[in-house]
């Protein structure tokens, strides 16, 4: 079942209130200028990677279409802006009938990016596509961060499975939008049920200490998991002592048991320690996983270690330790007040903050190996040489949504893309963007 078939993923009237005030004023005043209607290009890029990334992920596309078509001013949402005065009554007049009816292009989830891509663009007219700002930017800025540290995680993980489990460590709705980015980004499975009821993630889980000191003794409770789970359940090892909770695992479930789990203590010496405890006990086939609060530095400290998979939360959820992207939605074109062709526009200011006018194209050069060499970026004619390694692909037409896919899709794109990159892109070392970005 799709997200669409399920209706809005939170509990709001609609996703129309993920809204900053000021796009309604300003909506206000254009409709009463006559500016509104003017057809316009928002294009939503950011200037600069986060500090010492090498590449960013574009997440959270999907969640992005969802939010278009549920983007409503109903009844009870009306009644709000009546009573509080935001707009007045021509435009909540114009609010009651809004549906998105422009094009949106982007660039398609999973793919990677860097500082100027568009990775969205949307047309239409300006009242109709100023007020997405907000919520495409709160869905891209959260979702691309999760993705960025997912995938370099995976990166370190050099295949290892890796579980997310950060859904107690961020808001109830994040974790869940937090997950899919993270499957995006590499992760095989997650924690969370509701992230497997609304995007089919492979969801995994077993039990906590509180199981353990539940019981009299752990080997009651490790008795009382296997009887229920069966042997291949994996069992948590580290509440008193690891070496005798090994033992007990494996007299309890056998050489058949699933996998002990490690959440304390020094990681890299248990895991080594474990592992030769299992093997001498004859369990050669029982995996260790370990979580306590994992970072892909530590991961990349654990690859020479007899670890087979590791679960990750607090860094995860928190885009180990940027937790957004930076993006921004601007205006880069509209027509003139009579109509008639399209003219760029763009922000002149200091420190930093200025932007390139003009609607873009954007695709990705390559060197004679296949290797990706420089991102392009135009507002021009597209060079021959790069018309078939374009970028944007369409997602919204004429108000339609024609670029939904399976996550799994996404998924498999960004292990490509990753992969087409320049080898330096993987290193978890401080660094600049592993691809500059020429404007044409």
């Amino acid at each position: 079942m799709s997200t669409a078939e399920l209706g809005l993923p939170v509990d709001v009237p609609s996703t129309a209130l993920f809204t900053d005030r000021y796009e309604l004023t300003m909506l206000q005043a254009a409709l009463r200028s006559g500016a509104a209607h003017r057809r316009s290009v928002f294009e939503a890029f950011t200037r600069r990677l986060p500090e010492g990334r090498r590449y960013g992920v574009v997440a959270g596309t999907g969640r992005v279409l969802d939010a278009v078509e549920n983007f409503r001013f109903d009844a009870p949402v009306l009644d709000f802006l009546r009573r509080e005065q935001v707009v007045d009554d021509d435009t909540l007049e114009w609010l009651a009938g809004y549906r998105f009816t422009g094009d949106i292009w982007g660039y398609p989830e999973g793919e990677v990016y860097f500082p100027g891509s568009p990775i969205l663009r949307v047309e239409g007219t300006f009242a109709e596509a100023v007020v997405l700002e907000t919520v495409v930017l709160s869905i891209l800025n959260h979702d691309s961060a999760i993705a960025a540290a997912a995938s370099r995680m995976a990166v370190a993980a050099g295949g290892r499975p890796l579980l997310e489990m950060g859904a107690r460590r961020t808001h109830e709705l994040a974790a869940v939008a937090a997950s899919r980015a993270a499957y995006v980004g590499g992760f095989r499975t997650s924690s969370n049920l509701a992230a497997g009821f609304r995007y089919g993630i492979p969801t995994v889980g077993t039990s906590a200490h509180a199981f353990t000191l539940l019981h009299d003794t752990e080997r009651d409770a490790f008795t009382a998991q296997v009887d229920s789970l069966g042997r291949g359940t994996t069992l948590l090892v580290d509440t008193y002592d690891v070496a005798t909770a090994v033992r007990a695992a494996v007299e309890i479930a056998g050489p058949e048991l699933g996998a002990v789990r490690i959440d304390s203590g020094d990681l890299l010496l248990l895991a080594h320690r474990v592992r030769q405890q299992l093997d001498d006990l004859g369990a050669k086939n029982t995996k260790i996983v370990v979580t306590s609060d994992l970072d892909e530095y530590a991961i990349a400290s654990l690859a020479a270690a007899p670890v087979d998979s590791y679960g990750v939360g607090t860094t995860l959820v928190t885009g180990s330790g940027h937790p957004t992207c930076s993006m921004v939605y601007k205006l880069v074109a509209r027509a003139g007040a009579d109509g008639g062709p399209l003219v760029p526009v763009a922000k002149k200011s200091m420190g930093g903050k200025t932007s390139v006018g003009g609607r873009k194209w954007a695709a990705r050069r390559v060197d004679e190996d296949g290797v990706a060499a420089a991102e392009v970026v135009g507002s021009g004619p597209i060079p021959a040489e790069l018309a078939d390694r374009q970028l944007l692909v369409p997602l919204v037409r004429g108000g339609d949504i024609i670029g939904r896919e399976p996550l799994e899709t996404a998924r498999l794109r960004h292990i490509e893309a990753r992969a087409s990159l320049p080898l330096s892109a993987t290193q978890l070392s401080r660094g600049e963007p592993v691809l500059p970005t020429e404007v044409l």
